[in-house]
């Protein structure tokens, strides 16, 4: 990525394309052994039409990305367009020292993920794999719960740029992890044989 004061000369070849994106933002929660977690993700797709499936990525420095590994589920909430203060908490907090979650109104969703209630819309569903994509990990997940909330349009990366990360993305180790699954793996998980 372009750094500040760089020249477009020493532009990385994806910096004027990511230049002209702008993504929506996303809080990404979970919960395992007990523990809730949720950061803001701004790497998030539908990857499959049919059956319908998202792909979910975490930086491997979040709070979030240590119980997702564990988790059977995430609950996914797009984020509305004037939601720069939830953006914040779940953004720039990090869950090693903050209880996001005492910060605002949610529900145990079916996976145990907290729903949050204040959103522009949000679907929860199983985890069906996960791997490591460099500083971040992707999770594909199924849409199997889901509905519209009462926030309008959705807040983008552009939009949240005034925000200061709790944990810099760049300083996760991209080394592949062992959090890698065959796909043997994911399709024993997918038909609903193996855990989380």
């Amino acid at each position: 990525m372009r750094t500040e004061g760089s020249s477009p000369a020493e532009e990385s070849p994806v910096d004027a394309m990511v230049a002209e994106v702008d993504y929506p933002l996303f809080v990404v929660t979970t919960a395992a052994d007990d523990e809730v977690s949720g950061c803001v993700a701004g790497f998030v797709t539908q990857c499959s039409i049919e059956p319908p499936r998202f792909l979910v990525c975490i930086s491997k420095q979040n709070h979030s990305y240590l119980v997702a590994e564990k988790a059977a589920g995430l609950a996914l909430h797009l984020l509305g367009a004037e939601q720069l203060e939830m953006a914040s908490l779940f953004g720039e907090l990090s869950g090693d020292v903050a209880d996001k979650f005492s910060q605002c109104e949610w529900r145990a969703g079916v996976t145990g993920a907290p729903v949050l209630t204040d959103c522009a819309a949000w679907i929860e569903g199983r985890i069906l794999h996960h791997f490591s994509v460099g500083d971040h990990a992707a999770f594909i997940m199924t849409t199997d719960h889901g509905e519209s909330g009462p926030r309008s349009g959705q807040l983008t990366v552009k939009a949240g740029a005034v925000l200061e990360a709790g944990h810099p993305a760049t300083d996760a180790a991209t080394e592949e992890t062992t959090s890698r699954q065959t796909i043997g793996d994911a399709a024993h998980r997918e038909s609903g044989s193996g855990g989380a």
